[in-house]
């Protein structure tokens, strides 16, 4: 079996940290988005001299293997095709974004599971090529890694650790109807005020809208527990020469680290071993470019507008690129529209495109009056961090979930990208930026975000080194891991309980007849004497 791996190791010559033992840190990342925050949290171990090794399919698209802060990276590249895994992603997104305007809500959940189904057999092809490759497994075992860091939006990086005997975290923004949470976990989410990711509910929640939270939930558990957790069962079974679950498996994670926080999440019970470490990525504006710098100062008293839908949507539809120009044009603003593709006939002055921009530097400016996002949570964030209401152009995954957490908290206006009109979009925008409800919520939550104790990047960078010194945090984990679903649910106790109940009825019963039978008996001796 070829490797077909990318490992980037982060060497440095101090590896002092804590107590004073040095770090070894395993990687199983994913890419997008996903990277850009596990990617921060291994800068900053690395400036901590710990020893990062991160283990990269050469399909994925990282290839930001250098930064500025001088670290040594050592990169190891065997060639791997990635043609099946950009085609499995081109066509989950044609039929997330392109196809759902003909689609109900149940078709586009329906329509987002078989996408997800569909990149499976990738992740599971990556999967392969690190735990049957002797060499590179061999090789992880001798270097010695004291913890495994893992995305767990999908499986295999507890696989690799189970293999290798090592400690792993977990790092989740979410799973389809909070699975991986709460099986594999052990979080409680009670139906009643949480909402099943994918709905775009609230905690506040209607009884019809307690229905659909709970008919989405038995949607989900039958998709997980019959299509993806068997398919990964059996070959974790495989792998491990043993019958295991995923629960049993991913439930030996030291800890959960959460990419939200309260600022953006509803209130919601949580476990010890959960640390919730949303924005972690965000920092302090830093200068822009020169030539975007004099474009926002020409704005005058109005202001700018950031806008961007993020690193997947490369192009828009001529259509829709056309009448989102159109409404932009109608604005005193200045708009910089990150934006790839034919230039917009609608385009009007006030508005340049970028094939890149400056993002959190650009929310982080003075002038900044709004920001026109897709939902995704890394760009939700930054403008949290920097106080800046949105306008929200949801599209997929949990990207209409995070605008509805926006609206919610009075941050942000929705605008459907499938029927908007330039109307929409315009109202919108004039919304946003005139109501100042909209700024003071804003600012609200961004005030939330920089009032916590511990900054979260150093909270993950602690547990991870926590874990890395203790060998394990197996004093946070909850016992319901230990327990079957009968017993977590309190089934046994119950049936034990209700059997009592009905032998002591039975008893008492019994015993009535008996007393009722011996008195009638005894009144018919007296009649007859």
């Amino acid at each position: 079996m070829p490797e077909k791996w990318v490992s980037v190791l982060l060497l440095l010559q101090l590896c002092w940290f804590g107590c004073g033992s040095c770090g070894k840190v395993l990687v199983w990342p994913l890419d997008y988005s996903h990277w850009i925050n596990m990617k921060t949290v291994l800068e900053e171990l690395a400036q901590r001299s710990h020893m990062v090794t991160v283990l990269v399919p050469s399909d994925m698209s990282i290839t930001d293997f250098t930064d500025s802060s001088g670290l040594n990276y050592e990169v190891f590249l065997v060639p791997q095709t990635k043609e099946e895994h950009m085609r499995a992603l081109e066509i989950g997104l044609d039929q997330m974004i392109n196809k759902k305007p003909t689609f109900s809500y149940w078709e586009i959940i329906w329509d987002f599971q078989e996408s997800f189904d569909e990149f499976l057999p990738v992740i599971k092809s990556r999967c392969e090529n690190v735990i049957f490759s002797q060499t590179l497994m061999e090789k992880m075992r001798k270097t010695g890694y004291d913890v495994l860091l893992t995305d767990i939006a999908f499986p295999c990086g507890d696989l690799i650790a189970e293999k290798l005997e090592i400690p792993f975290i977990n790092s989740l923004r979410w799973s389809m109807g909070n699975a991986f949470e709460r099986y594999h976990g052990g979080i409680p989410a009670p139906l009643s005020y949480v909402p099943v990711p994918l709905g775009r509910l609230t905690d506040k929640m209607s009884f019809m809208e307690r229905v659909e939270n709970m008919l989405l939930s038995l949607f989900f558990d039958y998709v997980w527990f019959h299509s993806f957790e068997k398919k990964w069962e059996q070959f974790y079974s495989e792998v491990l020469g043993r019958p295991t679950t995923l629960c049993e498996t991913m439930g030996k994670a030291e800890m959960w680290l959460i990419r939200t926080y309260w600022d953006f999440e509803f209130p919601r019970p949580y476990l010890p071993n959960f640390e919730f470490v949303g924005g972690l990525h965000c920092k302090p504006a830093k200068p822009l470019p020169e030539e975007m710098e004099k474009f926002v100062q020409s704005s005058g008293e109005h202001g700018i507008v950031v806008f961007s839908l993020g690193s997947m949507v490369k192009n828009l539809t001529e259509e829709k690129s056309n009448l989102i120009a159109a409404a932009l044009a109608q604005i005193p603003q200045k708009v910089l529209w990150r934006y790839q593709g034919k230039k917009p006939d609608t385009l009007g002055p006030n508005t340049r495109t970028y094939d890149w921009i400056p993002q959190n530097d650009l929310l982080g400016h003075p002038k900044t009056k709004a920001f026109i996002t897709h939902g995704g949570t890394n760009g939700i964030y930054e403008a949290i961090y920097h106080g800046v209401p949105m306008i929200g152009v949801p599209m997929f995954a949990d990207q209409p979930d995070n605008i509805a957490h926006m609206k919610a908290k009075g941050a942000a206006v929705e605008v459907d990208f499938h029927t908007m009109t330039t109307a929409d979009m315009l109202n919108a925008l004039k919304t946003v930026i005139n109501n100042p409800s909209y700024k003071e919520n804003a600012m609200r939550l961004s005030r939330i975000h920089h009032d916590q104790p511990v900054k979260p990047l150093d909270r993950a960078v602690f547990w991870i080194e926590f874990v890395m010194r203790h060998k394990g945090a197996k004093h946070l984990r909850p016992a319901s891991h230990d327990l079957t679903w009968y017993q977590y649910h309190s089934l046994d106790v119950i049936g034990f309980l209700l059997a009592c109940v009905a032998t002591v009825v039975f008893i008492a019963i019994k015993c009535c007849f008996f007393c009722c039978g011996k008195l009638g008996r005894k009144g018919k001796k007296q009649k007859k004497a």
